[in-house]
């Protein structure tokens, strides 16, 4: 059963124990590992908050990272095919224009922490963020990431943790974390997925094309040759 002296099977905040300190960058505090739960989809991530929503510990810090295609809340980047890029136009401000709800990420967060909003001061799932996001004008996919630093438990797909580029891009450290994957069968099939890539033929021919020209006008030779013959041999 859970432990009684958990503040939190009573409901109320836990206080801040000294002890629980976070591990300082020069690694002269006590470290307490963050938990990363990786899932096969973010079906299951639902399920799971759902479980910890019961048990005694419903109101540990925790974040869900997840694609832009669920957390995305902008009018127009929301139902675009490329919804990465125009974001990061968007936040490059390359057309004048910038995101406003990039920008209400705070009132999400200090939400959050301060005056905890029905369905988010316990465990919480991606639609509790995105409602909250809508209501308030601020990012949920921002925030989830912004969360992440005092979150003691983070749920996000297998890829999260397997991908070097995608843990790269989240800013995901592993070292002395914990690290729990859930049906972790699936996880050869994940990792060979994540550096794997898919070429069509037009794409080869187009390359191939490319290359020729690259060679028959003397640029890189060297360089451009091997390359060619990379695209014709698969060719």
């Amino acid at each position: 059963g859970p432990c009684t002296e958990c503040s939190c099977a009573s409901g109320k905040e836990p206080d801040k124990d000294p002890s629980h300190t976070k591990k300082k960058e020069n690694g002269d505090r006590l470290c307490v590992p963050k938990i990363f739960f990786g899932t096969r989809t973010h079906k299951q991530i639902t399920q799971i908050s759902r479980e910890l929503k019961r048990t005694a510990y419903s109101c540990v810090p925790m974040t869900i990272l997840s694609s832009r295609d669920y957390t995305c809340i902008h009018p127009v980047v929301s139902h675009s095919s490329n919804r990465n890029e125009m974001c990061v136009e968007l936040l490059e401000g390359k057309h004048g224009k910038s995101c406003s709800f990039y920008h209400g990420v705070h009132k999400l967060c200090e939400q959050h922490a301060l005056q905890p909003v029905p369905g988010l001061y316990q465990a919480w799932d991606i639609e509790d963020l995105v409602r909250v996001g809508r209501k308030l004008r601020a990012c949920p996919y921002f925030t989830a990431r912004e969360l992440m630093v005092g979150a003691d438990i983070v749920f996000c797909p297998y890829n999260y943790l397997l991908d070097p580029q995608i843990r790269d891009s989240m800013d995901i450290n592993l070292k002395d974390q914990v690290v729990i994957l859930d049906e972790a069968h699936n996880i050869e099939d994940c990792a060979r997925e994540s550096v794997s890539y898919g070429v069509t033929e037009s794409q080869l021919r187009a390359a191939r094309e490319e290359l020729d020209f690259m060679v028959s006008n003397s640029i890189r030779q060297k360089h451009h040759e091997p390359l060619r013959a990379v695209c014709c041999s698969l060719i």
